[in-house]
C-alpha cells in the first residue's frame, strides 16, 4: 500500500482549517500529528487525515440521531 503525504497547505484545503487551527487541535490531541520530512518540513499521512474526517462525520451522524430521537 502506498502512503501519500500531504503538506500543510493540502491539509488546510482538505479540512477547511487554517494553520493555527490545525496546530491548536494538535496541541490538545484532537488532530493527527505530522511526520518530519526534513529539517524544516513536515507532512501528514493522507490516510490519517481521511480517518479524522470520517470520525467527525460519524460524530455528526451520532448527534443527528440523538436530536431526532
Amino acid at each position: 500500500m502506498t502512503k501519500k503525504v500531504l503538506r500543510r497547505r493540502a491539509v488546510e484545503v482538505k479540512t477547511g482549517f487554517s494553520t493555527s487551527s490545525i496546530y491548536e487541535l494538535m496541541s490538545v490531541g484532537s488532530f493527527p500529528r505530522p511526520i518530519r520530512l526534513g529539517a524544516r518540513a513536515v507532512g501528514w499521512l493522507e490516510d490519517e487525515i481521511d480517518e479524522w474526517i470520517d470520525g467527525r462525520l460519524a460524530e455528526r451522524n451520532r448527534s443527528a440521531r440523538k436530536v431526532s430521537a
